[in-house]
């Protein structure tokens, strides 16, 4: 092997950029992470906790705060663990997924309060909610192979 080739680095194939619905779901991202955060911020540094409307704005909050959060890293699993020949996830996809893990933490706080939750009822929550998304992704696939 000559010199000349060993220093080249090997060019990728042509891999597309990110897609345009993509770069919107990164500033939704941020716009529900500030909303979420900041209004959480807000509601626990201003209000006393009462069961009534505080309550249920925490639980909106903290599921718009969870959901801003997580898009990002979904968003990177779904575009690294997508092989080559496979279009990306569309970016409803993406957003499902992520509000599927702001319920549960929606759930487990909820079943907090009564201290309800436990580590079996954790994994049972969790797994109904990983196999939804797996029949649901499995369906979508179909639906793409047969058109």
């Amino acid at each position: 092997m000559s010199r000349s080739s060993r220093n080249q680095r090997p060019t990728a194939p042509d891999t597309p950029n990110t897609p345009p619905d993509h770069i919107g779901l990164l500033v939704g991202s941020l716009f529900l992470l500030v909303m979420g955060w900041g209004g959480l911020f807000f509601l626990m540094t201003t209000q006393f906790p009462r069961i009534g409307g505080e309550l249920w704005l925490f639980f909106v909050l903290l599921m718009i705060a969870v959901c801003g959060t997580v898009l990002p890293i979904v968003r990177y699993l779904n575009v690294r663990f997508t092989p080559l020949d496979v279009d990306v996830p569309p970016s409803g996809v993406i957003v499902r997924q992520s509000v599927w893990i702001g319920l549960f933490v929606v759930t487990s706080a909820w079943l907090l309060i009564p201290r309800l939750l436990n580590l079996p009822l954790m994994l049972f929550v969790g797994g109904i909610l990983i196999i939804v998304e797996v029949f649901l992704r499995s369906r979508e696939a179909q639906e793409e192979r047969d058109s």
